[in-house]
């Protein structure tokens, strides 16, 4: 079995934090590591992360807090990590009990595993922090009908399917698009091939995320799907998202040049 770094992304939430670190304690495997990449450098943060129970090795990475800089902190938690196979999600999803067990279990040298997350509403958001996600995700189906009439939206990519030859099948002939930042895997070796993130992104989501998909396809990766089989449950904020059109031009510029491996990565 793969050794496994999990890196969590991180911005003063501790509320947020504190339910998706005691998702970590349900899980069928644990990781061999927790990696806590905060993009800043907040006490209350430092405070929360120094006295919570860990059941597993932990590092927290931090840095200045001068603007969105989670490229670079990703990064870091790259040069970080001690072992083979990286997990990424971030810290406002909180991670049904095989959600490890399963990128594990379907890791492949040329896979990049995609998964996708549940947005819960306001109301079950509250619910899943005040009980355990064991319970939540065994009355997810129970409660689906409500989940979403309170405001969930991809209701559906909680619907956990059982992890064997047909259901990869199916889920592989359905495919992904694309990656979430907060849920996705692969080999360390995978990164260091495109030189890790690309911090010329200063603003947030596509260089997180959408400027991967094109350079691992780049270099010949696979994006392979772990929908239903990597399931997340989004906690509810609301959405701070900028124009995109900035970083869509710089994205369309590297892509026309080529640049699988980034010039401003892990090594510059």
């Amino acid at each position: 079995m793969v050794k496994t770094s999990l890196i969590i992304s991180v911005y003063k939430n501790t509320e947020f934090l504190n339910a998706v670190l005691d998702s970590l304690n349900h899980q069928t495997i644990m990781p061999n590591e927790i990696i806590i990449s905060e993009d800043g450098n907040d006490e209350n943060m430092y405070n929360f992360i120094n006295n919570y129970p860990f059941l597993a090795p932990h590092v927290h990475l931090t840095q200045d807090d001068i603007g969105w800089r989670k490229n670079q902190a990703l990064n870091n938690a790259i040069r970080s990590s001690k072992y083979e196979y990286l997990i990424f999600i971030d810290g406002d999803c909180v991670l049904h009990p095989k959600f490890i067990e399963n990128h594990i279990k379907m890791a492949s040298p040329k896979d990049i595993l995609a998964g996708k997350r549940v947005k819960l509403g306001v109301q079950y958001s509250d619910i899943l922090i005040n009980s355990t996600v064991k319970s939540f995700s065994n009355d997810y189906l129970k409660n689906y009908k409500s989940i979403k009439n309170e405001g969930g939206a991809f209701c559906e990519e909680g619907i956990i399917f059982p992890l064997n030859f047909t259901t990869k099948a199916i889920i592989k002939a359905l495919g992904i698009s694309s990656i979430k930042g907060c849920n996705f895997s692969c080999f360390k070796s995978s990164l260091l091939s495109i030189n890790g993130f690309d911090e010329d992104y200063t603003k947030p989501a596509i260089g997180e995320d959408i400027d991967l998909v094109w350079r691992f396809k780049g270099l010949g990766y696979n994006i392979t799907s772990i929908k239903h089989f990597a399931i997340q449950y989004h906690l509810y904020h609301k959405e701070s998202w900028t124009d995109q059109s900035e970083n869509e031009k710089l994205m369309q510029n590297k892509m026309n040049a080529k640049t699988f491996r980034c010039i401003n990565g892990l090594q510059k």
